[in-house]
């Protein structure tokens, strides 16, 4: 991959157009003109305005969709702060890409592509396999709880090789794009990135991730003081794009730049749980105007989520206690989209229906 300056992100990130909010009024004039009461399909209504509006005016579109779950290795899983090790990240790959994780039915039953990445797994190559994009650009980062995770030109390299994704994606005409990670450890650099963006303490949104015990919950919350601690001269600059190269991971940047990069394209992401959503929340503090094109899919189990939520200003869309990861949210919430614009394109007018309203 060539190198990527940060003049070049600055120019994307300039390229990205906040959305004509004046067309919201045309769309919802339109749903309200539809046989059923004013604003009785709610959030439904509300996603096919976003595609709506998104597209610069033009009747929603939801397909074709294709989730990325993109996978990256932590160096702070050497600090005991998951339930699983490090061979997992690999072992969840390789089934990934043999069709069988949660991800893949859940694809499946969608109706929606999905796209492996390997940005950053520790060992060689994979077996090359037509879902694989192989673009690794390191093995794994550094332990953030001594250190910057990556050096500032690797995170630029996975932040570009989001944006690529997304752009070959649009190229290949599809629509809306969904977020999906695997890395052993990565709710840990996840939390870090949230305390520092948004000035959270890491006892109130530390949570088990993978399954880890009370002591484990402790121990991590410890692991994350220590990396905000480590890395407290970039936690104080505010600079959205340092914090991210001193505290995320190659999945987590180069999903931060996929989020970019769909807006950039006008293409709808849908954004899935924990991880994903700090991937979000770093896209946005680069790039505020991202926010405009994505759905945060669902709301996490994992504990600190709420806050989290509440420092983004944003609501999601699903509520299943869910925090498997993956993509998994965003696989039903695009068949939300799915819904929402074929209601909006599909769904007779009273006039079309000789149905009279009343008065």
């Amino acid at each position: 991959m060539n190198k990527f300056s940060a003049e070049e992100l600055q120019h994307i990130v300039g390229s990205v157009q906040p959305v004509d909010l004046s067309l919201e009024g045309q769309a919802r004039a339109h749903l309200d003109r539809l046989t059923k009461p004013l604003g009785s399909l709610g959030r439904l209504e509300d996603l096919a305005v976003k595609m709506f509006v998104a597209s610069g005016g033009k009747p929603p579109q939801a397909d074709p969709a294709r989730i990325y779950t993109i996978a990256g290795d932590h160096g702070v899983n050497e600090e005991d702060v998951s339930y699983f090790p490090q061979e997992v990240t690999r072992q969840m790959v390789e089934n990934f890409l043999a069709g069988g994780a949660g991800i893949n039915v859940l694809a499946r039953t969608s109706g929606v592509e999905l796209i492996v990445v390997d940005a950053g797994c520790k060992g060689g190559e994979f077996p090359d396999h037509p879902g694989l994009i192989q673009r690794k650009i390191a093995c794994g980062t550094n332990n953030i709880s001594k250190g910057p995770a990556m050096e500032k030109g690797c995170c630029l390299r996975a932040v570009k090789l989001g944006v690529e994704l997304a752009d070959e994606a649009h190229a290949q005409g599809i629509k809306v794009l969904g977020t999906g990670e695997m890395g052993v450890s990565n709710t840990t650099p996840s939390t870090a990135l949230y305390c520092a963006y948004f000035d959270l303490d890491p006892a109130d949104i530390t949570g088990p991730g993978g399954g880890i015990d009370a002591a484990g919950v402790v121990r991590k919350i410890g692991v994350v003081r220590r990396a905000l601690e480590a890395n407290a001269e970039v936690v104080r600059s505010d600079d959205p794009f340092a914090i991210l190269t001193a505290l995320g991971g190659y999945e987590i940047a180069a999903l931060a730049g996929l989020i970019i990069g769909g807006a950039k394209n006008r293409q709808i992401v849908c954004i899935d749980g924990f991880i994903s959503t700090a991937a979000y929340a770093a896209a946005a503090k680069i790039c505020p105007a991202v926010g405009d094109y994505c759905v945060l899919s669902h709301a996490s189990a994992e504990p600190g989520y709420a806050k989290v939520i509440n420092a983004l200003g944003r609501r999601p869309l699903l509520h299943l206690d869910m925090r498997l990861g993956e993509g998994s949210g965003a696989a039903l919430s695009m068949f939300m989209l799915r819904a929402a614009a074929n209601i909006y394109n599909e769904m007779a007018t009273y006039d079309d229906a000789g149905v009279h309203a009343g008065g």
